[in-house]
Formats: C-alpha cells, structure tokens, sequence
C-alpha cells in the first residue's frame, strides 16, 4: 500500500540475535568470573605460602637474634663486674650468633621490594650491621685493656702479673704507647656503627601496639651511640698523650690543691692545703705538702681584693692565693690562681694543677681501709660530734683547734693523708682494691669531686670532652647553675641543706617565664666559736655569696631573699644573677628569683635544659615543675641535660 514501508518478519531477528548475544556475554562473564576465583585462589595460595615463608624465616631471624642479645647482654654484665676474661669470651660467641643472624636476614631479601615492608626490613639490617660494628669495637677494646687486666684490678690474666705493685705499674705505663694507636680503631668502628644507625628512622613505627616502646628504643640507641662516638673522638687526644702525662719516658710533676668542700668555695671549697706529686713511669711520688697559708705568705705585692671579697670578707683587703678560685669556671679560676702562684717563693714549675675534695678522701677510704697518718688515725665511721665521717672531723679538729702553741705546717696533713692513702692503695692486692678505686675515681670525676687543669691542650681537650675541668659549658636552651660561696670562715656547709625548684610559667604566645627557689636549712646547733676556749669553730653563720648563671638575655623581673639588691651582669655568656643572703645554726633561708628567659617555646616543642653541678656539692635536689605539676625530680650528683615537654 502507497505510503506504509513494507515490513519484512527477518527484520524481527536482530532481537532475537540480541538475546543471544546476552546470553552469549552472560557466559562469557561468567567464565571470566571463574578465572578470577582461579586467579585469587592462586594468588591467595601464593599469599598462604608466602606468608608462611616469612614467618618461618622470621622465626628464626628472631631466634638468632634472641640468642646473640642474650650473648651480648652476658657480655656487658660481666664487664660491669670487672670480669675482663668472661666479658671477652661473651663476645667471641656472640659475633659469629649476630653473623647468622645477619646471614638468616639476607636471604629475605625478597622483602625489599614489598611496600611498607621493605621499610621495616631496611631498618633491620641497618640495625644488625650496627651491632657488628658494635661488637668489633667492644673486642677492640677488650683485647686493649687485657694485657692491664690485673694492674686495674680486673679479674683476668694479665701480663704485668710479677713483682711489685709499683713494677707492674710501671711496666704497663711503659707499654701504654703501643695500646693506644686502638683507640683509632674503636673510633672507626663505632662511626660506622653510627652511620648504619642514622638510617634507621624511628618514626616508622607508629605510637599504637607497642610501637611507642621501640620508638623511644630506637631513639635512645642512637643517642647513646652519637654521645659515644663523640665522646670517643674527643677524648682521642687524651688517650694519646696519657702515656707522657704519667711520666713516660720523662717525669712529670702536678701541683695538687685539697679544696675543702665543708666551707664552699664557686670551684669546690676553700683551697687550704696543697702537694707536689711526681710522676715517673706511672708511680706517684709526693716531693713536698704544705699549709696554704705558708706558700701565700711567700708573695709580695698582691693586689687588691676583687669587689667580692672587699665586700663580705671586708677584713682582707688584698687578694691572696687561696681566694683566688672565685669563677665557677675551673679553668679559668686555676688562670687567676696560677698568675699569682708563679710569684710565690715555693713556687715549682708543674705540667697541671689537680683539685681534691673531702668527698674524694672519704670515697677512697670507704674501699681501703682506715688510714694513719702524722700519728692520727682516720677512718670514714660516722663520728657523732658532727654525723659526719670520723676523716672529716679529725682533720678539721688537727688543722682548726686552737692550740697555745705555733703549729707549723698545720694543714700539710692533707698532703701526709693523700700519700698514705696512696702508699696503702699500691701496697695492696691489684685484683682486691683497684678496680674498686679506678671505678670510684672515674665516679669522683664525673661528680665534680676532682677536677683537672693540664697545661697539654690535647690532654686538656680530652679532659674537658670528660667533663672533668670543670667548664660552664655554651648550651642551646634553658640553662641553671647555682654557684654558693661560704664567706663566713666556718665550715656549715658540713650541715647546710640545699634544694632547688624550678618552675616554668607559659604564654600563649609561648613566651617563658621561670621562677628559681633555692631552699637553705641547717638542722645544728652552733659551735662553740670561743677562740680562748679553743673551740673548734665549726657550726656558724654562713655567709653565702650566692650566683646564679642562666641563659643569656634573660630579664629579671623579681627577686627576695638577698639581704642586698641583686644585681644582674653577664659572665662566661651566661647571665648572672647575684645576691647575698645568711643562714644560722638552727635555721633557714629561701632565695627566690622570677625571671624572663629569651626565647619563646613553639607549640608543642620540647624544651632542653641543662643544669650543671656546683664543685663541691653532694646531694643536693633538685625538682621541675610546670605550675604545680611536677615533671621531674633528682639528686644532683652529675651535670644533668633533659627535654622537657612542658605542655
């Protein structure tokens, strides 16, 4: 028909080839879905294995792994208890347990290339290859020190095992130059043992499931293993040059100054006696010890006082050689002292000047053994007359009581007691004393108890590297030294209690202020002072000179407590604040001091701090606080550094 298009019926088939082709797709997806499951079953079996293969691997990473720590661990605790032999033998077994360790390790190499993992893995092996470093340089060290083992009282088989005491010192002195030359090769390995750690990144870890623990870890190894690398390199010159400080092949002489901490000098106490020691070979021997006051009475012309002295001992108006350690700094007081010492008429040219303190002499006596000396005899029992070391009274009863007589060289004693102490010490069995006293002296050192002043400047940086000269050391962030000096010629400081407190106030726009309150008490009653009774003028007023070193810039912004004005100036690049305040028997005293410090805290930063330890002191305690909640607390026997997180 005109107008309609013919209609054919196989038109009608695209349709039905449409379902068929539905049909066909719909196969098709479904056999596209059964090699999918196939693919994810083979991959998940591959997975299944994979994981068990890492597993097993691991497993027995860790078994190793276990096995060499307990080794190593074995090592160290038989180092600390001067087991030189035991510590090495520890160490032959553990190096070859870390080899399969790191060899077990190696053979997953595979997880390199796995996300995530690959992470957790590197640091794996950077932390392995650090503990073969450190394992060398522990052996190094050992193998050095063996052939020592019996002159340092260490239990081991050493070869200066014959004759004296003083021939084995002397021997191994004599042979110390060829031991040195390891101290290069400790340094090597630990650098290395450094830069393996350096690529392990403890933020990898995350805060959650135990994480936390192997964040601070890892934190506190790399720490430890920076401080011991730089400490190891700093003190390299020290080592070195030991050998000729201890007089080989040429002796060498050191003045010693006893610094009796029981009336508190800014170095450690008021210098009241001193000795020349000699050296030869590694052997003291005391040439000559004397009153202080005899070797000030032969110099002329002293100058005039400094101000501080003109102010709180107003009596003596010229500057004598033993008020001459008035800086906190060591070094620089010894500068002072040593101008003047030159012009005395017993002057003896030396290498270096060493300071002793009481608690040096009790410590010693506390491993040896009651001490004779100048017919008295002393001992480090509590004597009830002052609940001090009976050492401690007897010296001051010898040198202070008045007597009816002219008693020369009243305080050479000190030097008479130094040698006898030294003479018992040499005379003993190595393997029962002198581990003992080598581990106490390396104590008196780090607590300022003996301090060190040598004319050498690769000795002197080593010893400085040490902390053993007494510096106020340049530090980045908040800083604390308090610095007393007792003016008031009695010795309280044998019962003065001193605490610190430090609380912190902050901001928002984190700008810092701190308030300091040193706390005095003395818990005694008075001595009886009388001269023509002939008592012994222990117990007084003290008449304390009181500093206090802080960051530099800081701005006062009040003060109590100072019987004068406290004024404020800069020294050593710190700013000082100084004041002068007394504290009776039977009484107490508080100096406060709030002030600005010049830097602001950013949100969230940890705040560094260092505090560093009067000369001298002993026990003294320290607490930090952030308003009233407490942060830290501690006896400051050591200088201190800390982070604080202060918000």
């Amino acid at each position: 028909m005109d107008g309609f298009s013919k209609i054919s019926l196989d038109q009608q088939r695209p349709s039905s080839n449409l379902g068929q082709n539905s049909i066909s797709m719909r196969r098709k997806k479904i056999k596209i879905g059964k090699r999918g499951l196939t693919i994810l079953g083979v991959i998940l079996a591959l997975l299944v294995v994979f994981f068990v293969v890492v597993g097993i691997q691991t497993q027995t990473v860790l078994k190793d792994a276990k096995q060499t720590y307990s080794t190593a661990k074995l090592a160290l605790n038989a180092f600390k208890q001067q087991n030189i032999e035991d510590a090495s033998n520890q160490l032959n077994a553990a190096k070859p347990q870390l080899l399969q360790t790191q060899k077990d390790l190696q053979a997953m190499g595979y997880l390199n290339f796995v996300p995530i993992a690959n992470f957790y893995y590197g640091d794996a092996i950077h932390l392995v290859q650090a503990g073969v470093y450190g394992l060398n340089a522990g052996q190094i060290m050992i193998d050095a020190i063996k052939p020592y083992a019996d002159v340092l009282g260490l239990h081991g088989s050493g070869s200066f095992t014959g004759g004296s005491a003083q021939d084995r010192i002397q021997m191994a002195v004599t042979t110390m130059s060829k031991v040195t030359p390891k101290i290069d090769e400790i340094g090597t390995q630990l650098v290395l043992m450094q830069k393996e750690i350096d690529n392990v990144d403890p933020n990898h870890y995350p805060a959650i499931f135990g994480g936390k623990t192997i964040q601070d870890n890892l934190k506190n190894l790399k720490l430890g293993v920076d401080e011991a690398s730089t400490f190891v390199t700093q003190a390299k010159p020290l080592i070195k040059v030991l050998p000729g400080m201890l007089g080989e092949p040429t002796e060498k002489k050191y003045l010693v100054l006893f610094q009796n901490d029981k009336e508190l000098r800014p170095t450690g106490g008021f210098i009241t006696a001193y000795a020349i020691f000699r050296l030869e070979h590694g052997v003291i021997h005391v040439d000559s010890s004397n009153d202080i006051y005899t070797l000030d009475a032969t110099i002329g012309n002293k100058p005039v006082a400094p101000a501080p002295i003109l102010k709180y001992l107003p009596k003596v108006p010229l500057w004598n050689l033993r008020d001459t350690n008035l800086s906190p700094d060591f070094v620089k007081s010894m500068n002072d002292f040593n101008s003047m010492y030159k012009r005395a008429g017993g002057y003896v040219p030396v290498e270096g000047i060493i300071a002793v303190d009481t608690h040096a002499l009790v410590s010693a006596m506390d491993i040896l053994g009651d001490i004779d000396a100048d017919g008295v005899h002393f001992t480090t029992q509590i004597d009830p007359r002052c609940k001090c070391a009976q050492v401690i009274y007897a010296l001051e009863e010898y040198t202070d009581t008045p007597v009816n007589y002219v008693k020369t060289n009243r305080k050479g004693i000190v030097g008479d007691l130094l040698y006898a102490i030294m003479q018992k010490a040499f005379q003993s069995s190595p393997k029962k004393y002198w581990g003992p006293l080598f581990q106490t002296m390396i104590s008196e050192i780090a607590q300022k108890h003996i301090l060190f002043d040598v004319n050498n400047p690769d000795a002197q940086s080593g010893l400085e590297a040490l902390n053993a000269s007494g510096r106020i050391m340049s530090f980045t962030g908040d800083y604390l030294h308090v610095n007393d000096a007792n003016f008031g010629g009695a010795k309280s400081n044998l019962f003065l209690k001193e605490s610190v407190s430090q609380s912190y106030d902050i901001k928002s726009d984190g700008t810092l202020t701190k308030t300091v309150t040193i706390s005095y008490k003395n818990p005694f009653p008075p001595s009886d002072c009388n001269l023509e009774r002939g008592g012994l003028c222990l117990n007084a007023v003290q008449r304390d000179w009181l500093r206090v070193y802080v960051p530099k810039g800081s701005k006062l912004i009040s003060s109590q407590g100072s019987e004068v004005k406290v004024t404020t100036s800069e020294d050593l690049g710190k700013t000082v604040f100084e004041g002068f305040l007394t504290i009776r028997p039977l009484g107490a005293a508080t100096y406060t001091l709030t002030y600005q410090l010049p830097f602001k805290l950013a949100g969230n930063s940890v705040l560094p701090l260092m505090i560093q330890k009067q000369p001298g002191t002993d026990g003294q305690e320290y607490t930090i606080l952030v308003g009233t909640r407490q942060l830290d607390s501690m006896t400051l026997d050591t200088d201190k550094t800390l982070n604080l997180k202060l918000q």
